[in-house]
């Protein structure tokens, strides 16, 4: 009799536990393509260069919410494979996330591209590569995944097998997001 007591003492409060707080995806090994690796890092250089579509974020525009940069460039087929992506998580997460794609082509060849492809987002140009040096960006598409706190949660090619982006994982990095304090 004892023992069924106090197994139910345990059992009582599991039942009535706070759910654990969520958890960002975990690290993967992979090839980034870049010369840095910010993932589990700060990132706070927000440099998108000229605006062509949408307005640049800055940081309060960025409370509570997660922000996706995409480097990215017209010729890239990679790169234009993934902008439906970027559309259709631009809309499916509207409240909770900032995409913005940065490319450094010429202004006026981007703004033809948008006029053939729906870019519903962000898009800038940043002819100086300020924020694709930092990184040391190699190979586009690259992506950087980033929470209210400033920190990396996802680096890398969206499409990588190893890891990829994908609507589950945005997810789940949103709403771990949430629960920052």
């Amino acid at each position: 009799m004892k023992k069924s007591a106090l197994l139910l003492l345990l059992a009582v409060p599991a039942l009535f536990a706070w759910r654990s707080p969520s958890e960002f995806p975990a690290y993967v090994k992979k090839e980034l393509y870049a010369k840095n690796d910010f993932r589990g890092k700060e990132f706070k250089t927000l440099q998108f260069g000229e605006v062509l579509k949408g307005k640049a974020p800055v940081a309060k525009d960025l409370k509570g919410k997660v922000l996706l940069i995409d480097f990215w460039a017209t010729w890239c087929g990679p790169c234009r494979v993934v902008i439906p992506e970027m559309n259709e998580w631009q809309k499916k997460f509207a409240k909770d996330l900032v995409i913005v794609g940065v490319s450094d082509e010429k202004s006026a060849t981007v703004t033809e591209f948008m006029g053939k492809t729906p870019m519903n987002y962000v898009v800038t140009v940043d002819k100086d590569k300020t924020m694709s040096k930092i990184l040391g960006v190699a190979g586009i598409p690259h992506v950087l995944v980033i929470s209210q706190d400033g920190v990396v949660r996802y680096q890398g090619f969206p499409s990588d097998e190893k890891d990829q982006l994908t609507t589950e994982k945005l997810a789940q990095i949103i709403k771990a997001n949430k629960e920052l304090k």
